[in-house]
């Protein structure tokens, strides 16, 4: 079984307001993550934040840890409730290749423009909180790293909103 997990506790500081909330077509790119992994994943969360349009985890050990953090929490959930993958994005991962799974292939894997969109085996998540206690980089890429996570391209660049006008450079192109 796949968790999805939404790593939704970043500060958004060059987005400068709450990227999770911000729209597009009508959607908040929260939403639209949730959607998005709901199609691959038995179950999804949402790390990071308090309220949101599915289940919702603080990060771990705490917050401000970044991406990991989320990660870590997701991981954690998966663990307790026999998940075997956690299949994670950001909050501007709505707009995912409907074959993701295929292209990641066997966990660990990431891509390799945006490692927080990634296939993670539950068997990692010792490294992860490991990775998270020590004095080293903390990461996406980093634990990519540490669990030997192949990192896939592909074929066309996927979204990656982190100012407004990304996400109105994104809208242009979809209408």
């Amino acid at each position: 079984m796949i968790l999805g997990a939404v790593l939704a506790g970043g500060r958004s500081s060059r987005f400068g307001r709450d990227k999770a909330l911000a729209e597009l077509d009508g959607h908040s790119l929260l939403a639209l993550a949730v959607d998005a992994l709901s199609g691959w994943c038995e179950h999804v969360v949402v790390t990071g934040r308090g309220e949101a349009p599915a289940p919702t985890l603080p990060d771990w050990p705490q917050a401000g840890m970044g991406p990991l953090g989320g990660l870590a929490a997701a991981m954690r959930f998966a663990q307790d409730e026999d998940y075997a993958w956690v299949l994670s994005c950001g909050v501007d991962g709505g707009l995912l290749p409907d074959d993701l799974l295929e292209r990641l292939g066997a966990a660990p894997a990431c891509l390799a423009a945006q490692p927080i969109i990634g296939l993670w085996p539950v068997t990692a998540t010792a490294d992860l909180e490991a990775l998270l206690h020590r004095d080293e980089v903390h990461s996406m890429r980093r634990f990519a790293e540490l669990v030997g996570a192949r990192m896939v391209e592909l074929p066309l660049p996927i979204a990656n909103i982190n100012t407004p006008e990304d996400l109105a450079a994104l809208a242009a192109r979809k209408g």
